[in-house]
């Protein structure tokens, strides 16, 4: 996963993509980039590290124009690397072609194949590459870029939104299944804002307009958005880690409010495992709205046990497990006086491996806590995720070799429970059918060699057809 946005007919548009990616920077924290256009340049810079970290008043100065694009990234698919930096940025036939994506295909390896026949050579591991490739060799052919965008959605398998700025222009398609998310907003000068999320565009000063629909391509021109339904599934498949973790929770994700998600899964865990205890506390920050609603429908006061240090990352993000479990004590101290000999119920979002779950445990043991229930706004995570998060093998996943009982045992918690997956389905609010639950259950919503598939109808409505 990654947060994505792009800008166009703005007076300061290096400021808005940066205070843009500033509200999306919990979407990826290994590196950050921003390309712009002036009328004639190109300008661009990007790196590693926060947004922060990476752009400056002198550099953001430099980034001239009133179109751009913008990436925050978490590394998936072709890990990390520098040269795997977004956005891409190509030349070609006189055209200049810059790119960012959210997402994972799963079909890189036959397309990269495919176009290295054709002559393409690629400078980087990543599939947004691909990607970049696809519409480049659509538009030398001499097709349009909605063409171009047709034929590449047509060849493409996985997860995806991509925003591209072709000569200044700004274009945007999402997959026919809306795995990932993507809005469309009004800025206060009358240009207009994509984004991985509503947050962006509230960071801005932006008017939410509406989320772009799953297999529709936009093309932001002229103060206009030009749309068309280019692909069209049966029924769609949202993913869910978006409402349970990765979105931040004052975001509103296909209609639905993600921190009302996360209280009513919280609420709806106090009744299918409900606890006796002195205190709910969350596991800060996804499971505070889940703890919320815990305290509320159970009628246990809540009360913070772990405080956290606002100047550290997401754990869950980091590039390797021993950083995940020395960032715990960087960032999580517990309350003793809150604690100490009381028994308390810990309220999170996820267990994934179960590492940072044992070390969360042991650290609020160690400051007196006498007994700990752990409450889980999710069902168990027993599957990889092949389509943008980095959900591990079926052998480091905990619960996909271990029973509840088993894992409660491991993280030496004095009970655990998770919500059903009827109950997280019903704290979303989306019907089964258009959510992707393929690490809850095992069965996914594309095909995907050596895993069952959960079937979905998909169908090409736009009539261009490329040779």
């Amino acid at each position: 996963m990654c947060g994505i946005t792009g800008i166009t007919d703005s007076t300061d548009v290096s400021g808005s993509l940066y205070l843009a990616l500033y509200a999306l920077q919990h979407r990826g924290q290994e590196s950050a980039g921003i390309c712009t256009y002036d009328g004639e340049t190109v300008h661009r810079y990007k790196g590693y590290g926060l947004v922060s970290e990476v752009f400056s008043g002198p550099i953001l100065d430099g980034l001239r124009g009133k179109t751009g694009i913008g990436h925050v990234r978490y590394p998936t698919t072709g890990g990390s690397k520098p040269e795997n930096i977004q956005p891409f940025h190509f030349m070609f036939r006189d055209h200049s072609l810059s790119l960012v994506h959210n997402g994972n295909l799963i079909n890189t390896d036959e397309l990269r194949y495919e176009y290295e026949g054709h002559g393409h050579i690629f400078s980087t591991t990543s599939d947004t590459e691909v990607i970049a490739a696809i519409i480049a060799n659509e538009i030398i052919h001499d097709h349009t870029p909605d063409e171009a965008i047709s034929y590449c959605m047509r060849k493409i398998s996985g997860s995806y939104v991509v925003i591209f700025m072709l000569d200044g222009i700004l274009y945007s398609f999402r997959d026919p299944l809306g795995i990932k998310p993507l809005c469309l907003g009004k800025t206060e000068t009358g240009g207009h804002v994509l984004a991985s999320e509503s947050v962006a565009l509230d960071a801005i000063g932006a008017e939410f307009i509406r989320d772009i629909r799953p297999g529709e391509s936009v093309r932001l021109q002229g103060g206009e958005v030009f749309s068309r339904q280019v692909m069209k599934a049966k029924s769609c498949a949202h993913c869910m880690f978006e409402y349970v973790y990765f979105a931040r929770a004052d975001a509103v994700i296909d209609g639905v409010s993600v921190y009302d998600v996360r209280r009513k899964t919280g609420a709806l865990l106090a009744r299918e495992a409900p606890a006796k205890a002195d205190l709910i506390s969350p596991v800060p920050d996804s499971g505070t709205a889940a703890a919320t609603g815990f305290s509320r429908e159970s009628g246990t006061p809540f009360r913070e046990a772990l405080i956290k240090n606002r100047y550290t990352g997401r754990t869950f993000i980091m590039p390797s497990q021993e950083k995940r479990e020395i960032a715990v004590r960087m960032k999580l101290n517990p309350v003793r006086g809150h604690i100490k000999d009381k028994s308390v119920v810990l309220v999170d979002d996820s267990i994934v491996r179960g590492t940072t779950s044992k070390k969360i445990l042991s650290l609020v043991r160690e400051f007196g806590a006498k007994e700990l229930h752990l409450r889980i706004a999710s069902p168990p995570i027993i599957a990889p995720c092949y389509l943008g998060t980095d959900f591990p093998t079926r052998d480091e996943l905990i619960a996909s070799t271990k029973s509840v009982s088993q894992v409660e045992k491991e993280i030496d918690a004095t009970s655990l429970a998770h919500i059903s997956l009827d109950g997280l389905i019903k704290a979303i609010g989306i019907p089964r059918q258009d959510l992707c639950l393929g690490c809850l259950t095992g069965k996914y919503p594309l095909a995907i060699p050596g895993e069952k598939e959960d079937d979905r109808e998909i169908e090409m409505v736009d009539s261009y057809s490329c040779p």
